[in-house]
């Protein structure tokens, strides 16, 4: 008699597109104006689902990077070593554009097509999407100083990722990294502590730069073996934004002292360190003084691929999910097929794509803010909004999705833990919920056409339902109430900004997602009725529909 037959096991979730599986996401894609990135985005979509490259992932994940502070004779080498998988992944994508689409193609749909396939990498590995979201992001900051712009951005445009530690001449692409964030300020970037002492101005390559030594430590500073990075420090005038080169234009490494890796919860792969400038070199970028003006410009990028970030690990743990219960049965019918479970299925389906959606939307707002003064007002309003709540939702869809698993899905050998173990990551990065909530009160209190651009939004779908439209009615009191009474803005503004982004994913599902769906969102997500955890769905909507027509693996 055979003692060990194994059965009743779901099969891995390797050898997909992840782009033409997913629906939401294609008929955004479409929907916003991006279809002619579709060839493009299959080809991402392919190699992020393969299973080569889920793979690399894997060992990337597997076997984080490791510090040398120092050679063997004792010299100072402050090196970070990575796996060969890591490698591998960013080299995939920088070929495909994911880290400068929009500057390389400054057409119609870049940024919006350049999302979609960031959402993608997310999915196959998170870690390697810090330095290449970073290096997207740091281009508009990076112009205000046109003479260090003409000087990098021919390097950050290049298709060939180039992982050597050499002087900028001498390789054939850069990334670019950040440091904001001082462990006596954290999110209080203008209680930074770094100094910086103006030099004087030099020549390189005809371009006139403006040089300070920079003295300071930054207590987060991910992927430290990026070729620069954008860096606050105090000058005279205040906080001001300079670049800082791991090697100087001259060939010179830079005085950057990596104290230590930052053991964390996940995004194993990605290295997270603390950063010494003793008298390192940087350039002034903007004006003295006005350098989180100048940095934002950064963060709105970055705050964007936050989102995607976190609708991306929603997306995968909903198709893990599902691919594991339509391949297990219990108590006589596949998993699939029970119908709480079923219930609880859609609603991760629901959550999953609405988050797509209302992500895609935002991302779209990224291509067209030039052309419209509508779009430019819901692009900075509307991206700290998804940011809250989407991230804020990450983690417990993540943990749902988890659960469908039983106790396969708390086992180091599945996906799961890993994508659990990412969750809370994208709600921390380029602010945590509170300061992104009083960056939504600072943006209507100082750009008031901010907000009249998204309930514009909101009233774009008036009368398709009841529910709706008396929540939009709510928002509407709620704002009047925090101008009457702007001391209780504060209190009220977790409620409010959540309130803002289940109207704004549900608008997205009005207009482009099936109408059964887009009911279901409404009547599961607004009004009364609605549960705080997932699987309540109303018996009045038809969950088996909503499964049956997802993913199909």
């Amino acid at each position: 008699m055979l003692t060990h037959t194994v059965s009743n096991q779901s099969k891995a979730l390797v050898d997909y597109d992840l782009f033409n599986s997913d629906a939401p996401l294609v008929e955004s894609i479409v929907a916003h104006g991006a279809s002619g990135f579709s060839d493009k985005l299959t080809a991402f979509g392919r190699f992020t689902g393969s299973a080569a490259a889920i793979a690399l992932g894997q060992a990337a994940n597997a076997n984080p990077p490791i510090l040398s502070t120092h050679d063997r004779f004792g010299y100072r080498i402050d090196r970070v070593d990575f796996h060969p998988a890591y490698h591998d992944l960013m080299s995939a994508s920088i070929a495909h554009g994911v880290h400068a689409l929009p500057w390389q193609t400054p057409v119609a749909g870049a940024h919006l097509a350049r999302a979609a396939m960031l959402y993608m990498a997310f999915q196959n590995e998170a870690g390697h999407c810090c330095p290449i979201s970073m290096t997207y992001s740091s281009v508009p900051s990076l112009e205000r100083e046109p003479a260090l712009a003409a000087l990098l951005k021919p390097l950050i445009l290049s298709s060939e990722y180039d992982g050597r530690f050499l002087p900028l001449g001498e390789k054939k692409g850069i990334t670019l990294g950040m440091g904001m964030t001082e462990k006596q300020g954290g999110s209080d970037v203008r209680a930074n502590s770094t100094v910086a002492l103006k030099l004087q101005e030099i020549t390189v390559g005809g371009h006139q730069l403006k040089p300070y030594t920079i003295v300071g430590h930054k207590w987060f500073c991910s992927a430290p073996m990026s070729d620069a990075f954008l860096v606050l420090a105090q000058t005279a005038k205040g906080v001001t934004c300079f670049l800082v080169p791991r090697h100087d234009f001259d060939g010179k490494v830079n005085e950057l002292r990596i104290q230590r890796l930052k053991d964390k919860l996940g995004n194993h792969s990605n290295a997270s360190s603390e950063i010494e400038y003793e008298n390192a070199i940087g350039y002034l970028i903007g004006e003295e003084g006005r350098g989180v003006a100048t940095i934002i410009e950064m963060v709105g990028h970055t705050r964007l691929d936050c989102v995607l970030g976190a609708t991306a690990l929603m997306r995968q743990a909903t198709v893990q999910a599902l691919n594991h219960c339509r391949g297990r049965a219990a108590f006589g019918k596949l998993l699939v097929d029970q119908p709480l479970m079923r219930n609880v299925l859609a609603d991760l389906l629901l959550e999953s794509e609405s988050s797509t959606r209302l992500a895609m939307r935002v991302a779209a707002s990224f291509d067209k803010q030039g052309e419209s003064s509508h779009e430019a007002d819901f692009r900075r309003l509307g991206t700290a909004i998804a940011k809250y709540w989407v991230c804020k939702r990450a983690p417990m869809v993540v943990a749902e999705a988890l659960e469908c698993f039983g106790g396969n899905g708390y086992v180091e050998a599945g996906p799961m833990p890993r994508l659990f173990r990412e969750s809370p990551l994208l709600g921390i990065w380029e602010g945590s919920g509170n300061v992104i909530c009083l960056d939504v009160l600072r943006a209507m209190a100082r750009e008031p056409e901010t907000v009249a651009a998204v309930v514009s939004e909101i009233k774009s779908v008036r009368g398709f339902s009841r529910r709706l439209d008396a929540h939009a009615s709510g928002i509407v009191n709620q704002l009047g109430k925090m101008a009457r009474k702007p001391g209780d803005a504060e209190i009220n503004a977790r409620r409010l900004v959540e309130a803002l982004a289940l109207s704004l994913a549900a608008v997205e599902m009005i207009k482009h997602a099936p109408e059964h769906r887009a009911a279901a969102f409404v009547a599961a997500r607004l009004g009364t009725g609605r549960t705080l955890a997932l699987g309540g769905l109303p018996a009045s909507i038809k969950a088996g529909r909503i499964v049956d027509e997802a993913m199909p693996v």
